[in-house]
């Protein structure tokens, strides 16, 4: 019998694909089974990646140790709930939930289990590997920009919850601080926020699934220069006196900037068989939930009407 740790995909989408890819050829994992209610996609994924298919949720959470949930976003806090009360760990995709107190759901239930809880917002290990979130200083102003063409994919959710997740659980992790003041703008598709943050940071973020081209930038003003990320071309510029690490392109980067989706497989897997915290905790996740949230009704949105609204 395999001493190798039994990994589960929970969803047969594209994303789905893209995290099993990382376990087929782990030294520590096996990638065992995927589930997803449409058989025949279930069975396409599985034939693709050697893996048994599950259309039962029960049954495929029996033949795993861990589950990696990448199923559409509306999805989440269900398939993560049930695997935590399966004693199974869990990787689930951003966001961990569509409100706070599902997130707390979850975190309350992993640490009372002693089981891995990590959530899926790949782009802080870019910023960690670059030595960005040992700054001991905080910007002064961030400017976010993530747009994307228009895909059919992950429309269960807001764009805040969708894409702009991704900069509010940096910008947390940058400023260790709260929103004060908000104002926003915009519908499920486009989002534009601004706000202001205890430690009188100006943040403004904007998000959106429609555009011609892919943009994907953040911008952050210290007192010392600027650092100007460029996610989608995998490129920065820094005119602060620390040391940002290696290039995005360099054969000697570390993991996390090559492969952000690998390194975070590394991590749950790590996490699990060394019983260390992982880099993006539950409560990281919950705490973009939050601000997610927070967007939306300053934009006079929620994420049950943005579903409802969908779903007519």
């Amino acid at each position: 019998m395999s001493s190798k740790l039994k990994i589960g995909i929970a969803g047969a989408g594209v994303f789905g694909s893209y995290h099993a890819a990382k376990y087929v050829n782990h030294a520590e994992a096996d990638l065992v089974g995927v589930f997803d209610p449409d058989q025949k996609r279930a069975e396409d994924f599985a034939r693709k990646f050697n893996a048994s298919t599950y259309v039962d949720y029960a049954d495929f959470l029996a033949a795993v140790d861990a589950v990696v949930i990448a199923a559409p976003a509306s999805q989440h806090f269900q398939l993560a709930e049930a695997a935590l009360h399966s004693g199974r760990h869990v990787f689930v995709e951003k966001p961990i939930a569509l409100s706070v107190e599902a997130a707390d759901t979850l975190i309350a239930i992993a640490d009372e289990a002693g089981l891995v809880l990590q959530v899926g917002h790949q782009e802080r290990y870019v910023c960690d590997a670059v030595g960005l979130l040992g700054r001991d200083k905080s910007p002064i102003k961030i400017d976010c920009i993530r747009y994307v063409p228009f895909s059919g994919r992950c429309d269960d959710v807001s764009v805040a919850f969708d894409l702009m997740v991704h900069d509010l659980d940096i910008i947390r992790q940058l400023t260790k601080s709260e929103i004060r003041e908000i104002s926003a703008e915009g519908d499920s598709d486009k989002i534009r926020a601004e706000f202001t943050l205890g430690n009188d940071a100006l943040v403004s973020v904007r998000a959106g699934r429609r555009a011609d081209r892919a943009e994907r930038r953040m911008t952050l003003v210290y007192d010392d220069g600027v650092i100007d990320f460029d996610f989608a071309n995998r490129t920065f510029t820094n005119t602060t006196p620390i040391e940002m690490g290696n290039a995005f392109e360099s054969e000697r980067a570390p993991l996390a900037m090559r492969d952000p989706l690998e390194h975070g497989a590394a991590l749950f897997v790590n996490a699990i068989n060394a019983g260390e915290t992982p880099l993006v905790t539950g409560h990281d996740g919950r705490d973009a939930v939050a601000w997610a949230c927070a967007i939306e009704d300053a934009a006079g949105l929620s994420s049950s009407a943005v579903l409802k609204q969908m779903r007519a």
